[in-house]
């Protein structure tokens, strides 16, 4: 069990027979009356957002998650084919758990994949990966001061706004969490 006072983001709760993933969370103070806190909770599941408030100080079950690091192999269908580093074991996960996550997928990436009772919930992609620009349109001169962009599709099929000076085969960092381009490796 844990408070409300100390949700996080991100962290998974056992509510109402079901796994809820806090989104975003807010300790409120009134003036008059007893504080609450107010949270946007995400099903595991089914990926439905509601909104829920809680008595501040009131207990609520925290899941316990199994983080395994699997490779990520190859799609096969509307399955994408991942291996257990440790057992070698291979799993079918289905695209709904991995999520938007899929556009930054390549082959060989390790990825985190979270369980619950052996039931595949989320897989967690790295924070920033590096991928090669397979079309940009060509750079413009001039009107470049103010540090204008464009778009650039990427070889897993995402699309980032990217500085003018970014060519066709250069690899680039992209932060998945904002889908920003970072700088060129």
């Amino acid at each position: 069990m844990i408070s409300v006072n100390d949700l996080k983001t991100g962290l998974t709760l056992e509510i109402d027979n079901g796994l809820w993933s806090v989104v975003e969370f807010l300790h409120v103070k009134p003036g008059k009356g007893a504080a609450f806190v107010r949270t946007k909770l995400k099903n595991a599941e089914t990926g439905q957002v509601v909104e829920k408030t809680f008595r501040a100080g009131e207990k609520v079950a925290k899941a316990t998650l199994d983080k395994r690091t699997m490779q990520y192999l190859y799609k096969e269908g509307n399955d994408f084919v991942m291996m257990d580093m440790e057992s070698y074991e291979q799993l079918n996960i289905p695209e709904v758990a991995i999520g938007d996550g899929i556009k930054y997928l390549k082959e060989n990436m390790e990825v985190n994949v979270l369980l619950h009772d052996s039931k595949i919930i989320g897989v967690d992609i790295p924070n920033h990966v590096e991928l090669e620009v397979v079309d940009t349109p060509p750079s413009e001169k001039g009107n470049t001061s103010q540090g204008g962009t464009k778009p650039a599709t990427l070889e897993t099929g995402a699309v980032v706004n990217v500085p003018f000076f970014i060519a066709n085969g250069d690899k680039i960092r992209v932060d998945t969490r904002t889908n920003e381009y970072l700088d060129r490796v």
